[in-house]
């Protein structure tokens, strides 16, 4: 018999949902969409995942930005995705979803001759479907002749190999053919047609999920006791009836007369947003107990819980609860009505799911943010202003040249760049495998404002999801109240938005010149901002000494351990000071780099800026520079002198 070294693999669709952002407009009169993984199957594969099962994808996407972007979003899940087939000849599906209130969820398909559609038996074999302890299929891959010969050879395989199978009925009419193409959002037509088909499949599953409208389709009555009972003669199955805010009642025997004599564990109420993908949160979180073998309330208790989470949120698999915050949820639900307003849950859901899964470590960013500098420099030689943007591009070919030497000697490089003079920098260098933080502060401002005016929220909802918000603040624990008041206002503003556009943020504190500063200082102040409920993913702070390193550490690991860490700012220091602020570092696991740029590049930019350098110079004298950082970076675990 074959290892199993999968727990479930999910055949069916995976899609893209365009979600109207508009909440209570009709579709029609939606102006603006989110873009998220979606498809039955592939939000379960999605959140089984995120429930830490080991899960697998398996079918077609288009050979187009889609079809990577829906590769992409499974795999960063965790999901494995070597049976995502490439189809060169189909598009990946999408779906255009709307929430008008409550009871209404507008939906158009997009899915004419579609890439999953087209899945086929020569895309898997015997041995990979024996590797997974089981293989669900969702109901719209038994709807058209190819699709469900393919299940079905997928299910022959699996029972041939003790592969459980598992069938969600996810009936959808008119993805049967059996009502409008605008109907999408018809979630139940009779069909006799239908229902023999999905009878004759009910035998050959170990689990079958539905609600109870989907097992009418699949029973052939309206009665849902009754076509549990028709069913029941065919299949000796588990059944588990979604129930939507009552919970679920399963049965395993023989079908009593009520629903609620089933083993019937009962949801907690919530306010609902968007019912849409919540079944298959429900089935998602059903599986992670039942294929772990947990006991059947128990399994019961992870689906209500992840179905009451989802209905709370915009979306689909990117709602989907992690592992840490359904275990939250679980054991604080009855005070907890509103999922999508609760702080504790919603941090678990940032910090655990929205950003990047790279662990990064050892960190050499090169930092060229500045603006005001720049200028300055700018004036005091008597260049154009113009010059400023072909010296960032110039910094970065120094910054990748840097990296390309430093490859494998650090856990990662990178950099912190401007979208005022460096956004072709930023253009350049996203979707490359870097570290990419960019500024929203206005330059020196004291008390903060920022760059682009109030709107903060609308300008990094433009930027690329990987970008870090960096916000510098000049800032005392022991600032006057009305100027402390008002800039961790401003703070708090900035974290929310990081919080709606799932962008990381990256909070620098520099105190005040002249300010008193001790070891207590700056760990006094990331307490501050904790107590206020804003929790940077990552801290960029001046050197400290070892003894501030102590209490920076213990806070950070108590308030915030899911902290991204600390990286070391410059302030044009000169070398040594810097690489004795890097030995006191040494040990800190709480800290990953450093992120300097003025004792990296400010020489060589006069001296460019001057004349006296040309181009491959100046980025020669830039790299020269920025590996010699690196290399300190790097030599402070062997505890050489300062």
């Amino acid at each position: 018999m074959k290892d199993k070294t999968l727990d479930v693999i999910c055949l069916g669709r995976a899609a893209v949902d365009l979600y109207s952002e508009q909440i209570g407009s009709a579709l029609e009169d939606a102006n603006s969409f989110k873009k998220y993984l979606g498809g039955s199957s592939a939000n379960i594969a999605f959140g089984t995942a995120r429930m830490g099962l080991k899960s697998a994808m398996l079918t077609r996407v288009g050979d187009e930005h889609m079809g990577r972007f829906v590769r992409n979003e499974l795999a960063r899940a965790g999901v494995d995705v070597s049976h995502v087939i490439t189809d060169e000849e189909r598009l990946t599906g999408l779906v255009l979803l709307g929430i008008k209130d409550k009871d209404t969820f507008p939906l158009i398909f997009y899915r004419e001759n579609c890439a999953d559609m087209a899945i086929s038996e020569t895309d898997f074999n015997e041995d990979y479907i024996a590797s997974a302890k089981a293989l669900l299929i969702t109901g719209t891959h038994f709807s058209t002749q190819s699709t469900n010969k393919t299940a079905l050879k997928a299910i022959e395989y699996a029972r041939a190999n003790n592969t459980k199978v598992v069938v969600d009925i996810d009936y959808r009419p008119v993805l049967w053919g059996l009502t409008g193409r605008g109907e999408g959002e018809n979630r139940f037509v009779s069909n006799e047609s239908v229902t023999e088909h999905l009878l004759s499949i009910m035998p050959l599953c170990d689990l079958v999920v539905g609600t109870e409208e989907e097992f009418h389709i699949a029973g052939g009555s309206e009665d849902t006791i009754e076509c549990l009972k028709r069913i029941r003669k065919v299949s000796d199955a588990e059944f588990v009836v979604k129930r939507g805010a009552l919970g679920c009642s399963v049965f395993k025997g023989d079908i009593p007369q009520t629903l609620d004599e089933g083993i019937t564990c009962y949801g907690v109420k919530v306010d609902v947003l968007n019912v849409l993908g919540a079944g298959d949160a429900f089935l998602s979180g059903y599986l992670r107990g039942w294929i772990k073998g947990e006991i059947t309330e128990k399994s019961c208790d992870y689906a209500n819980a992840s179905g009451a989470i989802v209905v709370s949120r915009h979306g689909c698999a990117p709602a989907m609860p992690s592992l840490e915050e359904l275990d939250h949820y679980l054991a604080n639900r009855s005070d907890i009505p509103r999922p999508d307003l609760n702080p504790v849950l919603n941090y678990l859901h940032r910090v655990t799911t929205q950003r990047n899964p790279k662990e990064w470590q050892d960190l050499c960013i090169l930092a060229f943010d500045h603006r005001r500098q720049f200028v300055d420099m700018c004036r005091e030689l008597g260049a154009s202003l113009d010059k400023i943007p072909q010296a960032k591009q110039l910094i970065l070919e120094a910054t990748y040249q840097g990296a390309h030497e430093l490859d494998g000697k650090v856990g990662g490089t990178g950099i912190l760049a401007d979208g005022t003079f460096a956004q072709d920098v930023l253009n350049d260098i996203t979707g490359k495998d870097y570290w990419i933080a960019r500024p929203v502060e206005l330059p020196s401002s004291r008390p903060l404002r920022f760059d682009q005016g109030n709107n903060v929220a609308q300008e990094i909802a433009t930027w690329p999801a990987n970008h870090i918000v960096k916000c510098l603040v000049f800032f005392h624990p022991d600032d006057e109240v009305n100027l402390r008041n008002e800039q961790e206002q401003k703070v708090m503003d900035l974290y929310q938005a990081c919080c709606e556009t799932g962008h990381e943020l990256l909070l620098e504190i520099i105190p005040p010149v002249g300010s008193l500063v001790n070891d207590e200082t700056l760990s006094r102040s990331i307490e501050r901002f904790y107590n206020l409920g804003i929790f940077p993913d990552w801290w960029k702070l001046p050197s400290p000494s070892e003894s501030a390193w102590k209490n920076i550490s213990k806070v950070i690991k108590q308030r915030s351990p899911y902290c991204r860490g600390v990286v070391l700012l410059g302030l044009d220091a000169p070398v040594n000071e810097l690489q004795a602020g890097f030995n006191a570092a040494a040990g800190q696991d709480i800290c990953k780099g450093f992120a300097i740029g003025r004792t990296i590049f400010s020489e060589p930019t006069k001296a460019w800026l001057s004349g006296n350098l040309d181009d491959t110079q100046y980025v020669q004298e830039v790299k020269s520079n920025y590996l010699t950082m690196s290399q300190l970076w790097q030599q402070r675990h062997q505890g050489e002198p300062s």
